[in-house]
């Protein structure tokens, strides 16, 4: 019988802080195990491009707190949780996050916390739900949040493209170009996808957003995303497109790593403001943590984690 060797199965240990592979620097999640608050990981079992659950965080039996949160800031969260569990140490190693899409956060709300990823299936029912505001006010009057939504942070859009911008993309208007490959949020639960298209409004009209988001899709130059925050930055990577509309903290996050990713500023007044804001889940399993998590988002020691990436504090519009 023959074995052939492997390194799928490593130690804990070399899992978490090990020199990265060059794969395993492209492929998500790319924190090498900084996001995940489990004090006891036990066997290391990861390969980045077959077997990876990069936006699922920490231990999902009995967790002291669970955060929803929307997967545009997924590398702000590890320095966030240690930050929190800094000022409340009750909660160290016991705090459980997922940061994919909020419209898919919702469904799984409303599945009574049960998500399935691959073969494996399991239930955790949230404490808090982070995602943009006006997301945050509509679940709050479906009843499955608890009012007042607390807002914290905005963040700009940004065009990403590949280091050295080799199609020489100079603003939105370039994207309904023929020769330009994109990769585009899906607009069914992916929210950036709306403010997105705003902002293609902004810059060409309804003719401009139709071209990237319909004829260009038609033709098989526009890509949906299921999960952006992962798949635009790894298409560009992987030569599969040329270009996608992010938010500006994203493309900030994959040039500080030192990732093959640039970004092509957009003008303010085609530019389009992101609000997030979140809310204590109703019915929440750990109500008094959600509480003190809202507290925490808002103060200057998280804020300043966000303005690592580019993120802008909130300050409420004056009446």
């Amino acid at each position: 019988m023959a074995f052939i060797a492997s390194s799928v199965i490593v130690p804990v240990e070399a899992a978490d802080v090990g020199t990265p592979t060059a794969a395993s620097s492209v492929y998500p999640p790319w924190q090498h195990g900084a996001n995940n608050d489990a004090l006891k990981r036990g066997l290391g079992f990861d390969e980045p491009d077959a077997d990876n659950l990069a936006d699922f965080h920490g231990d999902p039996q009995h967790p002291a707190l669970s955060l929803f949160v929307g997967g545009n800031y997924f590398f702000a969260m590890a320095p966030l949780v240690a930050q929190f569990e800094k000022q409340y140490p009750q909660y160290k190693g016991h705090i459980y996050w997922e940061t994919i899409p909020p419209g898919l956060l919702v469904k799984q709300m409303e599945a009574g916390g049960t998500v399935t990823v691959g073969n494996m299936t399991w239930t955790v029912k949230p404490d808090v739900y982070l995602a943009g505001l006006n997301a945050v006010k509509k679940q709050i009057d479906a009843g499955n949040l608890v009012a007042p939504a607390t807002p914290y942070a905005t963040n700009n859009l940004t065009i990403m493209v590949a280091a050295g911008n080799p199609k020489n993309i100079t603003g939105l208007t370039d994207l309904q170009k023929a020769d330009i490959k994109l990769a585009m949020p899906n607009p069914a639960f992916e929210g950036v996808a709306h403010q997105i298209q705003a902002s293609l409004n902004k810059a060409g009209g309804d003719a401009l957003s139709t071209a990237v988001y319909k004829t260009k899709l038609d033709d098989g130059s526009t890509q949906l995303t299921h999960i952006h925050h992962r798949q635009t930055p790894l298409w560009i990577m992987q030569h599969k497109v040329d270009a996608g509309v992010t938010w500006k903290s994203e493309a900030l996050f994959q040039e500080q790593v030192g990732h093959p990713i640039s970004h092509v500023d957009i003008p303010d007044e085609q530019n389009t403001t992101a609000i997030y804001a979140a809310a204590v889940a109703k019915g929440a399993p750990h109500a008094q943590a959600g509480e003190q998590w809202l507290h925490f988002i808002k103060s200057p020691a998280a804020l300043s984690i966000f303005e690592r990436y580019g993120f802008k504090p909130y300050v409420a519009a004056a009446k």
